[in-house]
């Protein structure tokens, strides 16, 4: 809110650099950016993963280099063992269910191995799973038919396909997997290449090289600045006990 605050005007220009986060912040974010703005472009010099995408996909039109790339949108959910947390897409956790079900069905006798894995996953869980997979879909698809497909007749609109693309951890694998600017303009987003205005290219990479810099010399590990200056950024504790 500080980065935004106090800015003039209906149009806005987000420089996304992010491996991603909570489904739920992307969407306190969108909701606070769309109530400000009412023309929203999305410039990706390099990363913007899973809720970044999700957030890019909010926006009305999204620039890209040769080298950028989004990803997919499926949830990924924090498992505990034995001490150390690791992350795995919740539609996988669904599939194995699914999974378990059938073998269950076809062959009793192995209902013991599957009720001891299934037993490792806290209740609701995989309710929780399935609402999260739909939630992100169901936003994703929201956005995009409102802001980057709103002047497309309602029986035209992509927004629903594109997000059960996004959000298919079948189709990409892993939620890492870097979805370059040729395979989403072949889905259907609305993507501008950043190499068509060099001086918008030279003016981003710039900037981009200059946040690497700040990374890589000082504790800085998130920023978000205006053009201002004005913003707000966050340090690592480099103090050892």
């Amino acid at each position: 809110m500080s980065a935004i605050h106090e800015l003039k005007g209906d149009d806005l220009d987000i420089i996304i650099h992010s491996p991603g986060g909570s489904a739920e912040a992307a969407e306190q974010i969108v909701a606070y950016l769309r109530a400000k703005f009412k023309n929203i472009r999305a410039i990706i010099p390099q990363n913007a993963m899973s809720a970044a995408t999700m957030i890019a996909c909010a926006c009305d039109e999204i620039i890209m280099a040769k080298h950028s790339a989004i990803g997919p949108i499926d949830p990924q959910m924090g498992i505990n063992n034995n001490g150390s947390l690791y992350f795995i897409p919740a539609q996988s956790i669904l599939d194995e269910f699914e999974q378990a079900k059938a073998e269950v069905i076809k062959n009793p006798q192995i209902a013991t191995l599957w009720v001891n894995r299934i037993n490792q996953y806290p209740h609701g869980f995989f309710q929780q799973c399935d609402a999260l997979v739909t939630l992100a879909k169901k936003m994703v698809g929201n956005w995009l038919d409102n802001y980057m497909f709103k002047d497309i007749p309602a029986a035209q609109k992509q927004g629903v396909k594109i997000a059960e693309w996004l959000g298919n951890a079948k189709e990409h694998k892993t939620h890492g997997r870097p979805l370059t600017i040729e395979v989403v303009k072949a889905q259907g987003l609305k993507v501008t290449p950043l190499e068509d205005d060099q001086k918008l290219q030279d003016l981003v990479l710039s900037l981009f090289h200059a946040t690497m810099v700040t990374f890589d010399t000082t504790p800085c590990v998130k920023l978000i600045e205006n053009q201002n200056g004005k913003g707000w950024f966050s340090l690592v504790n480099l103090q050892r006990k």
